[in-house]
């Protein structure tokens, strides 16, 4: 809102010419979202506490120790991640380039998705909240919607193609086919968030390093100069995401300030859902799907911990893990919660890492 309002005002060689600049913008989005989160942060936490007397539903089949240490914590938090994002986002983004809109449908559509799942729980009281079919069904038509808007925005060249990393100017021509392939990205995506977030930070964290990294990414295909030196495919429009993900760590990092252990208030899956398919959704946008993978490689072992473990279960009876996520399998084992996910943090800073030099590897 600010591009538009304010540079036509500029001459060319006044402050307002700054806000011609993505860096600049990026950088306001983040301490935007940050400044929102502080301000209301309590407020939110108080009202979530008042609404919902006895807090997030704890799982029965969980470790042991948190249905004590747990137990009365509001869920919910997402809102105040959501609320910062989108206020920060539509501030100091250009809101004339459909990327940044497509980007925030899909965080807004799974964040919805997510609070009626919260708003159940905390309703009833139990852990069964949208039924999973009906979760997936409408994930799956967000991200189809969104599939066929990235393609209709993506240049005729690279529209409908799989960009593989590593080999320049590899690409696969998937036709129509890429619409069911983003769904799976941008619903797997969403899902692996949502199993990560288990313990005080773990999935909040991890979330702002790949947002992090992606916003690297966006900036890096949306400039032709970078692309062509780099060996990359150039879309148009993309470097504007760069200013969602700012927003997105300065939101991050507010809600970590009250999520940091003892949490003060859980993000549920009004957050974890819609941070995980903004991520599916940015990959889609940038024609990095596969890079994802790597970049969150910790929130895909999450996922396949899950699906190990049931299809197992199925066959034999018997379980790989003690507990599933895996992060509950290392509880089981005596490590202790902080020990969890700060070894977890340091794998996602390494994946985020590997996952960045592809975009120099050719």
């Amino acid at each position: 809102m600010l591009y538009h309002l304010l540079t036509p005002l500029s001459d060319g060689g006044d402050l307002f010419n700054l806000f011609r600049y993505i860096s600049f913008r990026a950088g306001g989005a983040f301490l935007t979202a940050l400044l929102f989160s502080f301000a209301f942060g309590r407020p939110i936490i108080d009202a979530l506490r008042r609404l919902q007397k006895k807090g997030q539903p704890i799982r029965d089949d969980g470790p042991e120790r948190h249905l004590i240490e747990k137990a009365g914590t509001p869920t919910m938090g997402g809102v105040m991640i959501l609320g910062s994002l989108v206020f920060a986002t539509l501030l100091w983004a250009r809101l004339d380039v459909g990327h940044v809109w497509m980007v925030l449908f899909v965080t807004l559509g799974f964040g919805a998705i997510g609070f009626a799942d919260d708003f159940l729980k905390v309703s009833r009281f139990n852990t069964r909240g949208v039924p999973g079919r009906v979760r997936l069904a409408a994930g799956f038509a967000i991200a189809a919607a969104a599939a066929v808007w990235a393609m209709w925005l993506q240049p005729e060249a690279l529209s409908g193609r799989l960009a593989l990393p590593v080999l320049k100017g590899a690409l696969i021509d998937l036709g129509w086919l890429f619409v069911p392939f983003a769904m799976i990205v941008i619903v797997g995506s969403a899902n692996a968030v949502n199993l990560t977030d288990g313990l005080d930070g773990l999935a909040i964290m991890p979330a702002m390093i790949a947002g992090g990294s992606f916003g690297v990414i966006a900036y890096v295909v949306g400039r032709v100069d970078f692309t062509e030196y780099l060996g990359l495919h150039y879309v148009p429009g993309t470097g504007e995401i760069a200013v969602f993900c700012a927003a997105l760590i300065g939101a991050g990092l507010g809600f970590l300030w009250y999520n940091a252990p003892p949490a003060m208030v859980f993000m549920g899956d009004t957050g974890s859902l819609a941070l995980g398919g903004a991520l599916g959704a940015i990959a889609v946008a940038t024609k990095h799907e596969i890079v994802l993978a790597i970049i969150g490689g910790l929130f895909v072992v999450e996922a396949l911990s899950v699906i190990i473990q049931v299809l197992y279960f199925k066959l034999t009876g018997k379980r790989v893990f003690l507990m599933a996520p895996i992060h509950h399998h290392f509880e089981k084992k005596g490590w202790q919660e902080p020990t969890i996910v700060i070894r977890f943090w340091i794998i996602s800073v390494i994946l985020a890492l590997i996952g960045l030099a592809t975009l120099k590897v050719r």
